[in-house]
């Protein structure tokens, strides 16, 4: 069987390195054909692997005393800190043809101005581009790309965002003929600023994807749209404050509930239904934001990240690599006329 190496970046995260050490546990658990490298403190991976039941075999951890904080200058740190556990994890990927991704829940500026300059784009690609998942109210799932890899963009690439989010959601999730979304101020066809105006007739008559028109923030999580293609900051923006709001309306909730007994008396009775939506809307269950358009696979956690996201980004990871995403995006680039 042959196996596929993922690197785990263990350090630069609220809960390193045991939320990532945990969540690597659990992904060795199910997939047997994984085999992690942990990068970090060495003393310190071993303290948070003691007593715990894994795979020796399918396991290692490559010394890195250095952490890249997230309020440093990612171009100093990926200079200054080369022995960092994120730029160990960057430089094996790079070099070590069998390596298959990376996963880290450290600085985002750092780690996307590593991969930039260290790994490579996909031919054709113009710049990558991150895609986070969000839950949809219908049990289904997005993408929103970009969500903040590149605040300024020109429509060429919103297409090629489209192309490669499309490619994801189909190759990664089993979503069949994704449904592709301009993020707009309205609906209607010539709405927006110049540069939306000029996306949509591109992504209208782009190959391989299924582009449905604009869509209105409001209806992120309505299910009516698989992939949602917009410029970093606004995708940023749309991302963080659909999850606040969701995060601040069940603390909400909750505090009505807890101050009022008939409310209580009623919770106890909608209990599971209570829980199944807190579980819908949390994002530790959805993974982490992917890197689309590097050679490598990289997928950027969450920096709250907890074991079960941990494993989940791994997953992405894993899914990435033996979907050969990289060699699909450069196939429907050059179909659509980037080489």
């Amino acid at each position: 069987m042959k196996m596929v190496k993922i690197l785990l970046d263990c350090f630069g995260g609220d809960h390193s390195p045991e939320a990532n050490v945990d969540g690597g546990l659990q992904a060795l658990k199910a997939m047997p054909d994984l085999e992690l490298i942990l990068t970090g403190d060495e003393d310190a991976l071993k303290k948070a692997l003691s007593g715990k039941e894994y795979d020796k075999a399918r396991l290692s951890i490559v010394h890195a005393p250095e952490v890249i904080d997230p309020g440093e200058k990612p171009t100093d740190a990926i200079r200054l800190k080369k022995e960092s556990s994120m730029m160990k994890a960057v430089r094996m990927l790079r070099d070590d043809e069998e390596i298959a991704g990376m996963v880290s829940t450290g600085s985002t500026g750092a780690l996307v101005a590593a991969a930039l300059t260290r790994l490579g784009r996909v031919p054709g690609v113009i710049r990558p581009t991150f895609c986070p998942i969000l839950p949809t109210l219908k049990g289904g799932i997005v993408g929103v790309c970009d969500s903040g890899a590149n605040v300024d963009v020109t429509p060429e690439y919103l297409k090629q965002y489209a192309i490669m989010a499309s490619l994801y959601m189909e190759n990664v999730y089993g979503v069949q003929n994704p449904r592709v979304a301009l993020l707009n101020i309205g609906t209607e066809d010539e709405k927006g600023d110049a540069l939306r105006k000029e996306a949509f007739p591109l992504l209208k008559e782009t190959k391989g994807i299924n582009f449905v028109g604009n869509m209105e923030a409001r209806t992120l999580l309505a299910g009516t749209a698989d992939v949602v293609v917009c410029d970093g900051f606004a995708g940023n923006v749309l991302i963080k404050s659909t999850e606040g709001t969701a995060l601040e309306l069940l603390k909400h909730v909750k505090t009505l509930i807890e101050g009022n007994l008939r409310y209580k008396i009623g919770a106890a009775f909608m209990y599971k239904m209570l829980m199944e939506q807190k579980e819908l809307l949390n994002y530790q269950n959805y993974g982490g934001s992917v890197l689309l358009g590097t050679q490598k696979v990289v997928v950027k956690g969450h920096g709250s990240s907890k074991a079960t996201a941990v494993t989940k980004c791994i997953e992405q990871a894993y899914q990435m690599h033996t979907k050969d995403l990289s060699g699909k995006i450069e196939a429907g680039l050059s179909e659509n006329g980037f080489n």
